[in-house]
């Protein structure tokens, strides 16, 4: 039997703050219980101990599910959030827990811990924990640009964290990249092995899950409001979301780039470890729940033909296509909501590039299982 990360009579906890969810915004949350026949041999002695930093949040819940979902091995596991969520319990395989409030103590005895708790909580607990001998994963963009920290997908450039290992008492961290950078390096990079990516120009399709699960919530209510001719609550963001789209919320910098961007920039040249390739953005919120699109042109240095591309993709690590022209069937963000894979499609040559020196593609992934949680967890899976 395979339990869902947290009980249904818990779902009250599941926000921070403790405010109730509408059921259709917990249903896109939680996964669906699926019965198996084989026993949970996941929690073991002879395991890492782990912690969840941000526990209550959309990311923490999803770390969850993806421990349970793929049997990650653990000894204890210590559910950490803000005082405000102390105290209150969560069931997690079969297995109460009280979630305690995170102190710098908390990471006594702990191999690895999982941080989504946002970057001030990272800056502040992240070096506690690294000193108390805990590997960190990092969710946050607090570390991702120190030079001394990898920043890795695991299928695009796991070498950059061969040097971390757990068990010899000395902790370490290890950022995740942004949501956006991640799914879109996932369908480039197998690319790029193949004929190496010169200019890249990324234009976002941004769901609400990017700014957490009180994001969510208010785009289910500003679409109940709408609806019902109100006007719309708009609290997390200053404009109207439903039925509408609008520039990332992430400041804009001195360049007129917004950080989002930048970090699409910047990430991209790091984890390729490329300071000569050109990468711009351009970052938008849609009114979607839980997945982000991207559309990714490419420019190569060598020809590459959409053919070639095409099965190049089919054959990478976590990667589907999705890209029937005859039925106009191509990767949708509720596709691939829930799953691990990035789903890529409209594979096609730049006619405004010469020769086969330039792509067009259009990806898909869930922002926050292979955006953030499954990411973050394919990191630990690496320093088993």
């Amino acid at each position: 039997m395979k339990a869902p990360a947290v009980a249904h009579h818990h779902h009250h906890h599941f926000l921070t703050g403790g405010s109730t969810i509408p059921r259709t915004s917990q249903s896109l949350l939680l996964k669906p219980t699926t019965t198996t026949t084989s026993v949970r041999m996941s929690l073991r002695e002879d395991a890492p101990s782990l912690a969840v930093v941000g526990v209550t949040g959309a990311v923490g819940q999803e770390f969850l599910s993806v421990l349970s979902d793929r049997n990650f091995p653990y000894s204890s596991i210590k559910m950490l959030a803000s005082k405000r969520s102390a105290g209150k319990r969560l069931t997690f395989e079969d297995k109460d827990y009280v979630i305690e409030e995170l102190t710098p103590d908390s990471f006594d005895g702990v191999d690895i811990a999982l941080f989504s708790a946002g970057g001030s909580i990272s800056k502040e607990f992240g070096p506690i924990a690294v000193e108390r001998g805990s590997v960190v994963v990092d969710n946050s963009s607090a570390f991702r640009m120190d030079e001394k920290v990898p920043l890795v997908i695991p299928e695009v450039n796991p070498d950059a964290m061969a040097h971390i290992k757990l068990g010899l008492g000395k902790g370490a961290l290890i950022a995740n990249p942004n949501c956006s950078t991640i799914i879109c390096l996932m369908a480039a990079t197998p690319l790029h092995r193949h004929a190496k990516v010169t200019r890249m120009v990324v234009s976002t399709y941004q769901a609400a899950s990017g700014a957490g699960a009180a994001a969510m919530e208010e785009l289910e209510l500003q679409t109940r409001e709408v609806l019902e001719g109100k006007q719309p609550t708009c609290k997390i963001f200053k404009q109207q979301y439903a039925f509408n789209l609008f520039s990332h919320n992430a400041p804009v910098l001195s360049n007129g780039y917004n950080e989002e961007e930048m970090k699409l920039v910047k990430e991209t040249m790091k984890i390729w470890n490329d300071l000569d390739v050109k990468v711009t953005a351009t970052c938008i919120r849609v009114p979607v729940m839980r997945a982000h699109a991207e559309s990714v042109n490419l420019q190569f240095e060598k020809p590459l033909d959409e053919d070639t591309a095409r099965d190049i993709l089919k054959n990478a690590p976590g990667v589907v296509v999705i890209d029937d022209r005859a039925s106009n069937h191509f990767p949708t963000p509720l596709e691939v909501s829930n799953k691990d894979d990035v789903a890529v499609g409209r594979i096609r040559r730049d006619v405004s590039q010469d020769g086969n020196h330039g792509l067009d593609i259009f990806v898909c992934g869930d922002q926050i299982r292979k955006g953030a949680a499954l990411n973050a967890i394919q990191i630990a899976e690496m320093l088993l």
